[in-house]
């Protein structure tokens, strides 16, 4: 169990190349610009209580196209009446859990 972590975490397993595949065409098809994709889909993560490594992949491209820290707060504050506080500090402690497990993960390339 633990070799096939370390093989994930590095990005040695077939399952997170088809993951990609999943994700290639959905800003273009979504009709959204690039900056309110990111946002629904941080929403998203956060209404569905995702785990660490779902933010970990979700923020990276979020920070690559430009999202900032005060673009999450801003999405945590206009759902937390919909989802509610707990989930907002679940998805803080999964957004900190997830930067620990980015700082793990050697840079490729």
């Amino acid at each position: 169990m633990e070799q096939r972590l370390d093989a994930v975490a590095h990005g040695d397993m077939p399952m997170l190349e088809e993951l990609a595949q999943m994700h290639l065409d959905t800003l273009p098809n979504s009709g959204l610009d690039e900056r309110t994709y990111h946002l629904v889909r941080l929403a998203a993560l956060i209404a569905m209580d995702s785990a660490p490594a779902s933010y970990l992949a979700n923020l990276k491209v979020a920070r690559d196209a430009g999202l900032t820290a005060e673009d999450a707060q801003s999405v945590c504050v206009a759902i937390a009446p919909i989802v509610g506080s707990a989930r907002i500090v679940s998805a803080t402690g999964n957004v900190l859990r997830a930067l620990g497990l980015g700082e793990m993960i050697p840079e490729q390339g």
